[in-house]
């Protein structure tokens, strides 16, 4: 393989490098920034594939965000790229925060009382692996818990993806026309 390394790295740096990156998350935001930048279609089709992404990684359902928010773009008219990108959204430095936050808020919407400390037995839950025993203690307040959350961060997201899309493209369109017409100036110049 070219470009590989001579010695493998150990599991414990690997697993380092995966939390703290060695140039930081500024330049991976910035790079995912620009991929989302540059997905082609409208500045509308990408910021509503990307806001379905995201609403989409706020439910439970780990490992299915992407099958949820691609037929639902479609449906939209966003993009499905954008709402793949979306998913992304839910990775394992934001699920610990999500799925509580949104099991509390389904508590919460449900009516039930949310007790500090309260804290459900998961081994015995797991421990006959049945959906339905799964489903109204933990499933069905983090479903519910997950649509305001959701919806607000969609929104949030659209409404950023936008109008950013909308300015990177219009400074983009000034600077090509600019360097269009310097080009034009000097092809005349050498004409004359």
């Amino acid at each position: 393989m070219p470009f590989c390394r001579r010695t493998p790295l150990k599991f414990s740096d690997r697993l380092r490098h995966a939390l703290m990156p060695k140039k930081g998350y500024r330049r991976i935001l910035g790079y995912y920034r620009l991929r989302i930048m540059r997905i082609g279609g409208s500045p509308h089709a990408v910021a509503a594939g990307l806001a379905v992404g995201v609403v989409s990684a706020w439910t439970p359902f780990l490992g299915l965000h992407i099958l949820f928010a691609i037929p639902i773009a479609y449906v939209l008219g966003g993009s499905m790229v954008a709402a793949a990108l979306g998913t992304t959204f839910a990775n394992p430095v934001t699920c610990p925060i999500i799925w509580p936050l949104s099991w509390e808020i389904g508590e919460f919407l449900f009516g039930h009382d949310v007790v500090a400390g309260k804290s459900i037995d998961l081994a015995a839950l797991f421990s006959h692996l049945d959906i339905s025993q799964l489903w109204r203690p933990i499933l069905e307040p983090m479903l519910i818990g997950s649509l305001p959350p959701g919806i607000v961060s969609g929104i949030l997201v659209y409404a950023v993806t936008y109008c950013g899309i909308r300015s990177f493209r219009n400074r983009r369109l000034q600077r090509l026309t600019a360097r269009a017409g310097t080009l034009k100036s000097v092809r005349t110049g050498v004409e004359a």
